[in-house]
């Protein structure tokens, strides 16, 4: 059973929201597990999620909008931004808020930002409209800090095609991938206190090390 509504006021001196974003292929599982193991380390309570899904209804939500099983009757933008929104309200209200009132620092993979980026540059919807329903949804629920793993479209689609099967968005165009790259790129130049560029073309250490480095400085404040 979900939790009672909790205001931000109550927890945001408490817990920590951390969220890794980027385009498919950049290695945000792997990084995932490298935060939550870090912060481990670092005596911090976590607790590791992932959207769409965390909750029994928003994974539900998961298996009807990334089956590839649906892609013989095309999902409208709409549509699709509308589910990932229901997946995440149920996601929030029973995972997130509850996690936060503990004291855990939240580690999710994806969250408002692929909003932005898939189904706003990538399907074309419009920003006005993904912002409306963020308030809606969110109220006053925000990231404090969001990796942003990148690499160029190429390499990033290169390294998925060892993947046994793609879901309905995994399979999307090359230009699909492009406009929502372009996406996270300039929301990262207007968000430069939350969002943190790491280099997601580089080795796996290194990699770990420029998220070492934002962790430490979130960590400290």
């Amino acid at each position: 059973m979900c939790a009672k509504y909790i205001s931000m006021n109550d927890v945001r001196s408490v817990g920590r929201f951390i969220t890794l974003e980027g385009i498919e292929g950049v290695g945000k599982s792997t990084q995932l597990a490298f935060v939550r193991d870090y912060l481990k380390q670092k005596n911090k309570v976590v607790t590791v999620t992932r959207e769409p899904g965390g909750s029994l209804i928003a994974e539900a939500i998961r298996k009807l909008v990334l089956a590839p099983s649906l892609m013989e009757e095309k999902m409208r933008a709409e549509t699709e931004l509308l589910l990932f929104f229901a997946a995440r309200a149920q996601h929030i209200h029973c995972v997130i808020k509850p996690a936060l009132q503990r004291g855990h620092w939240v580690v999710c993979d994806r969250f408002t930002e692929t909003s932005y980026a898939y189904q706003g540059g990538g399907r074309g919807v419009e920003v006005d409209f993904i912002r409306d329903l963020q308030k809606w949804i969110q109220k006053d629920l925000q990231s404090d800090c969001i990796l942003l793993l990148d690499a160029p479209v190429e390499i990033a689609l290169g390294r998925t095609r060892c993947r046994d099967q793609q879901d309905r968005i995994e399979s999307e165009t090359q230009d699909f991938f492009n406009r929502a790259r372009t996406v996270y790129l300039a929301r990262a130049k207007q968000m430069v206190g939350t969002y943190h560029f790491i280099d997601a073309t580089r080795s796996i250490g290194e990699v770990q090390s420029q998220i070492r480095h934002v962790l430490d400085g979130l960590i400290q404040s």
